[in-house]
């Protein structure tokens, strides 16, 4: 009786080890079927085949990077949607800017955005914590018909409750107030603090990026924007999430540099309408909003809203940072906390460094995430062969994510130069094509430049050989990092 229950528990291991490993075979298929990446491909399928006992679950959470069922309201016929972009499309055209001569190429970033670069406009630049909750919090408590809230990360914090205490009272008054947040980003908020805002009267949502049955076991998909939207009139969007490191810092990382921006004019119902497709998305009903845009009072700048994403047809954010780095003729200007570009970015900066163009990249001395710092040497080394030019930040933590490319184009967002934001997480990116703000985003990048160590061309060789293999190692996650 023993000799044939155990015949038959091994034989029922035996038909689920081979069920395991068949799921794998075709998991691996999807994975080089699916992948936009080569390296992904390999790694998942390689992985699959080898150890799927491991691999298998980890795919399942972490493998895909098309997020489903996502409707964008700039390129959809849902009939939900559909009235906003109708909307919105004669005033697309009565604002649609023109560009400088000679560079109708940035016209392709409108083809990515799905929304024209539009004149009338006014960015400001905030240039740290203390300038950008003060301007947000002022905005917020102006507010006389809504506002709009959306942040990666929120913590309860003295900021944090600041931003909760502000919200609760114009949703006291009669405000209407939506706050959407990432509950992977925003995994260590207490429900608590939630609660609070909506027995105040604010309407509050997660993202839900595990929603939907494609996308019910990812943990990989992220929203990473930031955006807070005040009466149709004003817009915030940047690098900076909720909390006090971006104005006290951290023990261990020091102070943080992060930059936001302000907006006023047309570009601001172009924010707005990238916040209504995720509260869609979310909550599935769609706020009675302010969409007729007004000029800025005093300043005519061309601005465009680029929201990029893993439910986009096309992978806008590299495409973006593609078009940018390829259209460079004198000076190519990049800060990023995250540098883990794929082999594109890299071999486009070398393109841009050896047809003469000043390229400058500074990333953090200090770094919140070992596993990344380590993948961006291999990078960075690739980079400076080419006569790139890498500075890394001394004071603190280096968090914001802005570009300057010769004297005409800039722009500041949330999305890195690493994998995650190019297929993973959604992003929005503030694009100004205007001199006067390029001038703006030159003094500013020269302040940290001046607080900045310029990298020796032998950093990496130059180090022990754990190090330099650890390096090596941690390349090959790239792009499941």
């Amino acid at each position: 009786m023993l000799s044939f229950l155990t015949e038959h528990i091994a034989a029922e291991l035996g038909l689920l080890a081979g069920a395991v490993y068949a799921t794998a075979v075709v998991m691996a298929i999807d994975a080089v079927m699916k992948n936009r990446t080569a390296q992904g491909a390999i790694a998942w399928a390689v992985s699959l085949v080898t150890i799927p006992l491991l691999a298998l679950p980890l795919y399942i959470i972490f493998g895909r990077t098309k997020f489903n069922g996502y409707v964008a309201a700039r390129r959809s016929n849902n009939r939900d949607l559909k009235p906003i972009v109708d909307r919105l499309a004669p005033f697309g055209y009565t604002f649609q800017a023109s560009m400088a001569s000679g560079r109708e190429s940035w016209r392709a970033l409108e083809m990515l955005a799905l929304m024209p670069f539009t004149h009338s406009n006014q960015a400001d630049l905030l240039v740290n914590g203390q300038q950008t909750f003060s301007a947000i919090f002022q905005a917020i408590d102006s507010a006389t018909s809504y506002i709009l809230v959306h942040y990666y990360i929120i913590q309860d914090d003295r900021t944090g409750r600041q931003l909760q205490s502000r919200l609760m009272n114009k949703a006291r008054e009669g405000v209407r107030v939506y706050l959407l947040y990432d509950e992977i980003g925003s995994v260590g908020l207490p429900r608590t603090f939630m609660e609070t805002l909506r027995n105040a009267g604010v309407k509050v949502s997660p993202f839900h990026s595990t929603k939907g049955k494609a996308n019910r076991f990812q943990l990989n998909f992220r929203n990473h924007r930031k955006i807070v939207v005040v009466d149709g009139r004003a817009a915030f969007v940047g690098g900076l999430n909720v909390g006090d490191e971006y104005i006290e810092g951290t023990p261990k990382l020091g102070p943080w540099r992060d930059t936001h921006l302000k907006l006023s004019g047309p570009a601001v119902q172009c924010v707005q309408l990238v916040f209504v497709e995720d509260w869609y998305w979310a909550v599935h009903e769609i706020p009675e909003l302010n969409w007729q845009p007004r000029p800025a009072r005093d300043k005519n700048q061309n601005v465009l809203v680029l929201p990029t994403g893993p439910a986009d047809e096309l992978e806008t954010c590299s495409l973006f940072f593609l078009e940018a780095i390829n259209g460079a003729r004198e000076r190519l200007w990049i800060a990023t906390p995250y540098f883990v570009p794929d082999d594109r970015i890299v071999s486009a900066l070398q393109l841009a460094a050896l047809r003469g163009v000043d390229v400058r990249l500074i990333v953090p001395e200090k770094a919140d995430h070992f596993l990344v710092y380590l993948s961006s040497f291999s990078y960075l080394e690739e980079a400076e062969k080419a006569g790139v030019k890498i500075y890394r930040y001394q004071p603190g933590f280096l968090h914001h994510k802005v570009m300057l490319v010769d004297d005409e184009l800039a722009s500041v967002g949330t999305a890195n130069l690493d994998n995650r934001s190019f297929r993973l997480s959604f992003e929005i990116t503030i694009v100004v094509n205007d001199h006067a703000f390029a001038q703006e985003m030159e003094a500013m990048f020269r302040e940290d430049l001046a607080q900045c160590r310029e990298a020796q061309p032998r950093a990496l060789t130059e180090r022990r050989l754990w190090f330099r293999l650890a390096v090596r190692v941690s390349r090959l996650l790239a792009p499941v990092q």
